[in-house]
Parts: C-alpha cells; sequence; structure tokens
C-alpha cells in the first residue's frame, strides 16, 4: 500500500520595491529536518486515519511551523500530486498553495525540523534537492505570475 502524505507550499510577498515585478517579492517557506540528510521541504505529513487530505496539510502545518489556518489564505486552483518511492515503497503527497496573511508572522518548529527559511524561487530551489520538488516550485511560481 502506497504511504499518504499531505502539506501545503507557503509563499508571503514582502513589500515588493518600486522598480522590481510583483512577482520578485515571492518568498517560500522551506523546512529543514533534523533526522536523516536534514533535507529541505514544504511542511507535510502522513494521513491520519479518518482524516481528509486538506485537514492533513492543515495539521501539519500547524504541527511542524506553528501556522494555524485561521494565518493562511488557501489559493484556489493549485492542488499538486507527486509521486516517488521511499524506501523501496511507493509515496504520493499531495500539496496545496497557502499564502501568509501576515508576511512578518513567526514559524514556531516542533522537533521534527532544526531550521526553516523563507527563500526567494532560485534559492528554494537550491535548498530543495529533489528534482520534483524543484519543479514543484517551479510550477507554483508560474501559476502565481499567471494570476498577477
Amino acid at each position: 500500500m502506497a504511504v499518504r502524505a499531505c502539506g501545503l507550499i507557503i509563499f508571503r510577498r514582502l513589500q515588493p520595491a518600486p522598480s522590481s515585478k510583483v512577482t520578485d517579492s515571492i518568498e517560500y517557506l522551506l523546512l529543514q529536518t533534523s533526522y536523516g540528510t536534514h533535507h529541505w521541504t514544504p511542511p507535510k505529513g502522513h494521513v491520519d486515519p479518518g482524516e481528509d487530505d486538506l485537514q492533513t496539510a492543515f495539521r501539519e502545518t500547524q504541527e511542524e511551523a506553528g501556522l494555524q489556518a485561521s494565518q493562511l489564505t488557501l489559493v484556489e486552483g493549485y492542488r499538486k500530486e507527486l509521486h516517488y518511492p521511499v524506501r523501496g515503497k511507493p509515496k504520493t503527497v499531495v500539496y496545496w498553495l497557502a499564502e501568509m496573511k501576515d508576511c512578518n508572522t513567526e514559524i514556531k518548529l516542533s522537533e521534527e525540523h532544526q531550521a526553516f527559511q523563507w527563500l526567494k524561487l532560485e534559492d528554494a530551489c537550491k535548498f530543495a534537492e529533489y528534482e520534483d520538488m524543484q519543479a514543484t516550485l517551479k510550477e507554483v511560481h508560474q501559476f502565481l505570475c499567471s494570476r498577477e
């Protein structure tokens, strides 16, 4: 049976400089795991029994980054499924896109993570070593740019 996890790709918009494009002011939240290879990822986790996917994404975001659903705005029209093997078993991760209502909200990490960063697209792709996550971040950025 495939492992199923869900999470949110969280972004914030900083005040853009007058000369810059709006999309240059977007930063993405990545968390660094405190286990394994200490990889960087958006908040995500396994679906609990009786929980739907979106509930899982919000619960995991609250547990891992200390962010309540009320502090985020879910962006309509974006949902991404990634499929990859973990220790020889298939895994599916479903991501939604959410914007911080207040870009200065404090991030409170659980012990599952040792660090977090707000990163512009290029740096976020460097931190997210996995190709499918890099491609997803680029896709999210394109999606946001197309809505401007």
